[in-house]
């Protein structure tokens, strides 16, 4: 992409500090290879270049224009490209979208005569883009200054974040190979571009800015495939609107009010590594630019001062690293390089008299350790261990070993020499040691997370006739909360197990259930408009007797009759109680940005003040199941403590599987609260005790609007199926 062999700039000018005067001349300074034309009535040359008059007048047809005129003309100009056959254009006239009123309208029309055209379209209203292979060497930006030719791509939804950006990467001596800005993204969106630097051979990392996305599940796709092969990393701004509807379930309201938790779900899923700053998110693109590889969790710290080592060693247990133990056999080589004072356990502390050589060849021990997977270098210029020679010791350890080094140089003098030399080695320095190790952590979660096995769910068998017996009892235009025992119908339909239980109409049909399955059991009220049946005395646990479930029938109709005198009563569910286990919640949600969301947390009447929970995007393999269970805080629980049997996790992933194919073959469902399910010990299974499921109307907005595609490229001509349709999963 934006490898043209010609560019037009439509508006170039010789006013200095006009746009399309700065966009002309940065194209010159930037060395472009191709040729390129200013196009502008008012000037016979800009910049000592022959100007033209139009679109029309120019000798040969132009593969890339670059458009800075007023908001009012450039639809006529891209039709005028589009006519010539001009296959792509960045628009950086802003007086769009982002304006309101007219300027909505005015994208429209430029977003139709691109489609018109086949005409890829990056903006309207954004910085512009930069190409730095040589072959190329295109600067077609309003930048004063240009970034050093790097492996890192930079992808912005702000234009006035770039320029910022751009002296950064120049300050800190971070090379880019390509610059984006989308703009307002009535074309090209970060999604097109993700794919197409995927196959690019001068990028190696892909930094993305995004305030918002055009399409999520587009994103999730395009990012799933990228991510294999390249890391992308991510910073968000902004916080996403909640939904229109108000939440009627434990888990509607967890996950409307936590969106911005909802882009973790989906970075996570996709691959995607998120930065909380724009500082940590170019750190961590200095590491991910060596190409090295952080096989695993264990890191070498090595220094020559005790108090940043202990920093480095506190940042290293808060990012998730271990700090590898070391062998008897390297404690014993390092002993012989090292004075008595010296500490030799990990972090090994040098002490400040330590000799260029010794601390060379002490690295060198520990990247050449198999148990060690990067290591972390803090340096305080101090007698032999300063200027040239000490990037030189950490260089000539590093040798030709691929395994992550990173340096963190303290002093009072300036090290920009020894900084540069290193980097320009491939060892990124940092000023801080707890920056060194994020930007190591997140190298080494990339790994993991690019090496799990995809193991998918197999396709669980349906019973279709309850489900259509269940839907078909419902009007297509109708939205409703289903009776529990109804909902219970439909998810044992999806294999959903469920405690033993039976709707009773009366004492008598409750007291015969309860003696036929047996004592203790449970009684519900059922009724669909009540929600939280604990609010309302709807639900007493552990009766041991026909005597004591009679008593509770009489107290719970009273009780129900006093706190919700308008609800519907269909009578009192009457369930096995199971005994022992952990409650659980598992719930989908139907986002109206995301789609179908399952959500996991542990359960039970504490779920919304807690909020131990996580998202996950429907469809999700095992592993990303098994990860979604053990990120709770309260994973441990199901693990087992103090001398208790795990919990029947394979039960749990079976029941997430399950929700996971009804979210995808039921778009009419709309929300799901299990809570709690049971989680029984190892070998007893996990079963589903209260069930709250949402049906919305066939033609619901919310159960299409996520799958449908989103895009706005001008690339794709009207009627082009969207690859990003609801499917039926088979």
């Amino acid at each position: 992409m934006f490898a043209p062999a010609s560019v037009a700039v439509i508006g170039a000018s010789n006013h200095p500090l006009s746009v399309g005067g700065m966009l002309f001349r940065n194209i010159l300074q930037a060395g472009y290879q191709g040729v390129v034309y200013p196009v502008n009535p008012s000037w016979k040359s800009v910049s000592g270049v022959r100007c033209y008059p139009s679109v029309d007048a120019l000798p040969e047809t132009p593969e890339l224009a670059v458009v800075a005129v007023p908001a009012a003309v450039v639809s006529q100009v891209i039709a005028e490209l589009g006519e010539r056959g001009t296959r792509g254009a960045v628009v950086v006239s802003a007086g769009f979208r982002e304006i309101g009123g007219a300027g909505i309208a005015r994208e429209e029309e430029l977003i139709a005569t691109a489609r018109k055209y086949g005409m890829s379209l990056v903006g309207p209203n954004c910085f512009g883009v930069i190409n730095t292979a040589p072959e190329v060497s295109l600067n077609a930006t309003f930048s004063v200054e240009l970034p050093p030719k790097g492996n890192i791509a930079f992808v912005s939804q702000s234009g006035a974040l770039c320029e910022g950006i751009l002296r950064y990467g120049i300050s800190e001596r971070i090379g880019f190979s390509r610059f984006v800005s989308v703009g307002n993204r009535a074309g090209v969106q970060e999604t097109d571009i993700l794919r197409s630097l995927a196959t690019d051979p001068y990028t190696q990392v892909i930094l993305l800015y995004i305030e918002s996305l055009a399409n999520e599940r587009r994103f999730l796709d395009a990012a799933r495939e990228v991510a294999r092969v390249k890391p992308i990393l991510v910073i968000k701004g902004g916080r996403s609107p909640e939904g229109e509807r108000a939440a009627r379930s434990h888990t509607g309201s967890i996950a409307r009010s936590a969106q911005d938790r909802l882009y973790d779900a989906l970075f996570e899923q996709a691959g995607v590594l998120r930065a909380d700053t724009i500082g940590e998110l170019f750190r961590e693109a200095k590491v991910f630019s060596t190409g090295d590889r952080m096989e695993g969790l264990r890191m070498a710290i090595l220094t020559n001062s005790g108090g940043p080592g202990i920093v480095a060693a506190d940042a290293t247990a808060r990012a998730g690293l271990t700090l590898a133990p070391l062998s008897e056999r390297v404690q014993s080589r390092v002993r012989a390089f090292l004075s008595p004072s010296a500490a030799i356990t990990n972090p090994v502390d040098t002490t400040a008299d330590v000799s260029i050589r010794s601390f060379g060849a002490t690295l060198k021990e520990l990247l050449e350790d198999t148990e060690i997977d990067g290591c972390l270098v803090i340096a305080t210029p101090v007698g032999e261990l300063q200027g040239p020679a000490l990037a030189q010791a950490i260089l000539t350890a590093r040798g030709r070993l691929k395994k992550p080094v990173v340096a963190c140089v303290f002093g009072l003098v300036d090290l920009t020499q020894e900084v540069r030399t290193l980097e320009d080695h491939g060892v990124p320095s940092f000023t801080f040691p707890e920056e060194a190790v994020v930007a190591l952590a997140s190298l080494a979660r990339y790994q993991h997370r690019r090496a799990r096995p995809s193991r998918p769910f197999r396709p669980y068998s349906v019973r279709h006739d309850a489900v259509d017996r269940v839907l078909g009892s419902i009007p297509p235009a109708e939205s409703t909360v289903l009776p529990e025992f109804s909902a219970r119908e439909l998810l044992s339909a999806y294999g959903v197990p469920f405690a033993s239980a039976r709707l009773a109409r009366t004492v008598e049909e409750a007291v015969q259930f309860a003696d036929q399955t047996g004592y203790p059991v449970v009684l519900k009220v059922a009724s669909p408009d009540i929600s939280h049946k604990t609010e309302v005395g709807g639900v007493r646990v552990g009766i041991p007797t026909a005597a004591e479930l009679r008593t509770a029938w009489a107290e719970m109709s009273a009780s129900v009759a006093a706190k919700a005198p308008a609800a519907r009563v269909e009578g009192f569910e009457v369930e096995k109680m199971i005994h022992g286990g952990k409650e659980v919640l598992v719930g989908l949600q139907r986002d109206p940005r995301f789609g179908p969301v399952i959500v996991f947390g542990m359960g039970g009447i504490y779920v919304e003040v807690l909020r131990d929970v996580t998202f996950r995007l429907a469809p999700f393999d095992q592993t990303e199941a098994e990860e979604m269970v053990a990120s709770v805080r309260a994973f441990p629980l199901l693990q087992g403590v103090r001398g208790e049997k795990p919990s029947d996790l394979p039960a749990l992933y079976s029941i997430l599987g399950r929700v996971g194919q009804l979210a995808l073959d039921l778009p009419r469902v709309q929300e799901l609260d299990l809570n709690p399910v049971i989680v029984c010990p190892e070998g007893e299974g996990a079963f589903a005790v209260d069930a709250r499921l949402v049906i919305g109307p066939i033609d619901s907005p919310s159960i299409s609007a996520p799958l449908a595609s989103a895009s706005r490229s001008g690339t794709a001509p009207p009627g082009t199926p969207s690859r990003d349709a609801p499917r039926r999963r088979r």
